[in-house]
């Protein structure tokens, strides 16, 4: 039975350095290969590329011609690379905000996942307070964050914070300073089937 997991969340959380710390202790848990597939190392440098033609900023990333054209195509190709290894039962964590699929309960959607019934799938949900991930954020000094840290309040109102009787299918993580004993936590809850 191959595993999809997801480590979904607002910039700042933490995700992927939670998703890779996850990677070998559930290799080690389950004697079983992970392949992780994140959002921004598969196509980071090709929407630099896209985004410097169309509009001179290579590092635009929260526009409405970014948000509107490429958002999409990368969740598709993110999630039709998730899919192809599945279909071959490589396990997959994807890493990336999915804020709109989760809001909108996609990931917990097998029809719309696309994926068989015999993959176990999780959905893990990053947060952390807001004024840790502006934190973060700004000590990252990355530069697709150069819009969100110019304009806060104009972003913050894209923040959305699940709520556990809403959304069950998540396994909601506070990052902000998480413990080994919430990380177990973490790793006993992925490690079912």
């Amino acid at each position: 039975m191959p595993r999809l997991i997801f480590f979904c969340g607002h910039a700042g959380t933490g995700k992927t350095t939670l998703a890779k710390r996850a990677l070998p202790a559930l290799h080690a848990r389950s004697g079983q290969s992970f392949c992780l597939l994140d959002k921004d190392t598969l196509y980071g440098d090709y929407s630099s590329a896209v985004m410097g033609v169309l509009t001179g900023d290579p590092n635009d990333r929260d526009s409405p011609l970014y948000l509107q054209h490429l958002r999409a195509p990368e969740y598709a190709g993110l999630l039709n690379t998730a899919r192809e290894n599945l279909s071959l039962d490589v396990n997959c964590i994807v890493v990336g905000p999915l804020s709109r699929e989760v809001r909108a309960h996609h990931l917990a959607d097998r029809a719309w996942l696309g994926v068989a019934d015999d993959v176990a799938v999780h959905v893990v949900w990053v947060h952390l307070q807001e004024a840790e991930a502006r934190r973060r954020i700004q000590a990252r000094g990355n530069p697709n964050d150069v819009w969100k840290l110019a304009h806060w309040d104009a972003y913050r109102t894209r923040l959305f914070m699940p709520d556990a009787a809403q959304y069950p299918e998540l396994l909601l993580h506070d990052n902000t300073q998480a413990s080994n004993e919430s990380f177990e936590a973490l790793l006993d809850a992925l490690s079912r089937a």
